[in-house]
């Protein structure tokens, strides 16, 4: 994909008078989708090699990586805030004949998954500008994983290259690392970098997007 697609990425200020869930049904409120509907393909460039098995994404928005992810031949479940979202991405996967692909509507806040239920857990761009504990919900996703399951999380590490600044907290790699592969003795530190993505800037000349990848494995 060029652009992120996932409900808790934001481009645009929140209004202080909405909840967390009104915010989001605001953002999924017209008629056509707001996102591509394409894979991340940071991703994909990591799961390509896994092994299917069970997988959710947190943040699913529209669907396309839940939708990408069936399609190579996991169980995979997407979790998002917003009601609207869920409903185009399960049109979307009825479409396509996705039997393989379910989506909840659910406030992340307060989900708790089963422990040790899943293979691959995956989080895109799952930056907001509205209340979002972030790493809590990271770290209870983590949990749910079993031995040998992997965690991929991909996020904005700085704004676009044609930004000054961006609405939501961007990520440190390292920062990321210190609070997610916790306690240590659990985690195999597959990946922890920044990569560069190309991008379009809104004239459609040609930018950059900073992308920062962390791969953890469950030991």
């Amino acid at each position: 994909m060029s652009a992120p697609h996932h409900a808790e990425h934001a481009h645009a200020g929140p209004s202080e008078d909405l909840s967390p869930t009104e915010y989001w049904e605001q953002r999924y409120s017209g008629r056509e989708p707001i996102w591509s509907g394409k894979v991340n393909e940071t991703m994909a460039s990591v799961v390509r090699d896994l092994t299917p098995g069970t997988a959710l994404d947190l943040g699913c928005g529209e669907g396309g990586d839940v939708l990408w992810l069936a399609e190579q031949g996991w169980q995979a479940r997407g979790l998002d805030i917003s009601v609207t979202a869920v409903g185009r991405a399960r049109t979307a996967a009825t479409a396509r004949g996705l039997e393989t692909a379910t989506f909840t509507a659910t406030d992340l806040s307060t989900w708790e998954p089963e422990p040790h239920s899943l293979d691959l857990v995956t989080a895109s761009f799952f930056q907001s500008t509205v209340a979002l504990d972030r790493t809590a919900i990271l770290r209870r996703a983590a949990a749910a994983l079993r031995p040998g399951g992997h965690l991929v999380v991909t996020s904005h590490a700085a704004p676009p290259s044609w930004a000054s600044d961006h609405p939501a907290r961007m990520v440190s790699i390292d920062e990321e690392v210190q609070q997610l592969a916790q306690p240590a003795e659990d985690w195999d530190v597959v990946t922890a970098e920044e990569r560069p993505r190309p991008a379009l800037d809104p004239e459609g000349h040609a930018g950059e997007h900073l992308d920062a990848l962390l791969v953890l494995r469950r030991r």
